[in-house]
């Protein structure tokens, strides 16, 4: 039987075992070391990024208007007068009125007997006025031969200027009278179109009651509208715009007729009307778009997300001949479907970021692709 090999043995070869191990891993080590020494540290590459030239073009720069359609100039119609019951009334919402033609008319029944009494005073007093002067006429040609007494001829001088009188007094009251009698009708001061009307026949109405009717003067209608603040400057008097209002496919051509000299605080909007020819369907209150072209100047156009913001303003990021990154700050003009039109910053001839930007420093080198 054979000896059992000794354990001084076993241990002796894990020994060697164990040394060769140590050996290979400081030999890798000293090799990553050479190595590392002689081509320097290990980089990440420059991020890689999209860059585009800005699209140049003529762009059309429109404000927009939006408001309500009113007539131009609004008469308000009522009774100027004591008032009193409508006995009649001639026009209704819609019509087309003459300047001078009747609207409505009060209850005169009154009124017109009180008219046809001074009538008759002021004849009268016409009559005794028409007599005195006779005496007198007749007076003065005697009153040389001494027929009459001094104090007859004074008497019939002074009832001539009493009768005198009484007619300017007669005259004046019947005057009166009619104006009151003419009170009694409504009139269209001006040609226009009736808007709106609250006269019934039977109503009683009085000089403080709400107008009997409202006028469109020459039945002109405008648009009323608000624009931003911002816009406000590009607008001028006289220029093109276009109406439109719902259920109605055509547009209105208009001009604009006037811009609010204000600002209104809280809303930072303005005013502006855009005058516009008379059509049964633009019609006072109903709601209307316009739009006003302002200008068609070539611009950059550039994708929305290339378009950077932040407290100092908006800006883009274009990468310069030397791969590495530049902001440059911009004038937003106005946003289309094709992209955000630059108003200033931008020639066209850039390489700007259109991803990423906002993952970039300023200065940072780049890879570009298109």
């Amino acid at each position: 039987m054979d000896p059992p090999v000794p354990m001084q043995l076993t241990k002796k070869s894990l020994t060697i075992g164990i040394v060769a191990a140590v050996l290979v891993l400081i030999a890798i080590l000293i090799g990553l070391r050479v190595a590392g020494s002689g081509t320097g540290p290990v980089t990440d590459p420059p991020p890689l990024v999209t860059v585009a030239k800005p699209q140049l073009g003529p762009v059309a720069s429109v404000v927009s208007i939006n408001g309500t359609i009113s007539a131009r100039n609004e008469l308000p119609l009522g009774i100027d007068g004591e008032g009193g019951r409508i006995a009649a009334v001639f026009v209704d919402v819609g019509d087309p009125v003459k300047r001078g033609q009747r609207l409505a008319v009060l209850d005169t029944s009154v009124l017109l007997p009180q008219v046809a009494r001074l009538e008759a005073s002021l004849v009268q007093a016409r009559a005794d006025a028409d007599l005195a002067r006779a005496d007198w006429n007749r007076a003065q040609g005697v009153e040389a031969s001494g027929a009459l007494s001094k104090e007859a001829i004074e008497q019939r001088r002074s009832k001539l200027a009493t009768t005198t009188a009484q007619v300017a007094v007669a005259e004046a009251q019947l005057k009166e009278m009619r104006a009151r009698l003419a009170r009694t009708e409504v009139r269209a001061p001006q040609d226009g179109i009736v808007l709106t009307r609250a006269a019934e026949v039977g109503q009683i109405v009085s000089g403080g009651s709400e107008p009997l009717f409202r006028l469109a003067q020459d039945g002109a209608v405008e648009l009323r509208g608000k624009v931003a603040e911002q816009d406000l400057p590009h607008l001028e008097v006289g220029q093109v715009a276009t109406v439109r209002i719902s259920g109605v496919d055509a547009p209105y051509k208009g001009t604009v007729r006037l811009i609010g000299a204000t600002i209104d605080p809280a809303s930072r909007l303005g005013e502006v009307r855009i005058a516009l020819d008379p059509d049964p369907n633009l019609r006072p209150g109903a709601f209307a778009r316009g739009e006003v072209l302002v200008s068609d100047a070539s611009r950059a156009v550039v994708p929305q997300t290339a378009v950077l913001a932040d407290r100092k303003g908006t800006y883009v990021y274009i990468v310069g001949p030397d791969e590495k990154v530049i902001r440059r700050d911009v004038r937003v003009a106005d946003t289309t479907a094709h992209g955000v039109v630059i108003g200033e910053g931008l020639d066209g001839t850039e390489r700007v970021v259109v991803t990423a930007g906002a993952f970039l420093r300023e200065g940072e080198s780049v890879r570009t692709t298109t």
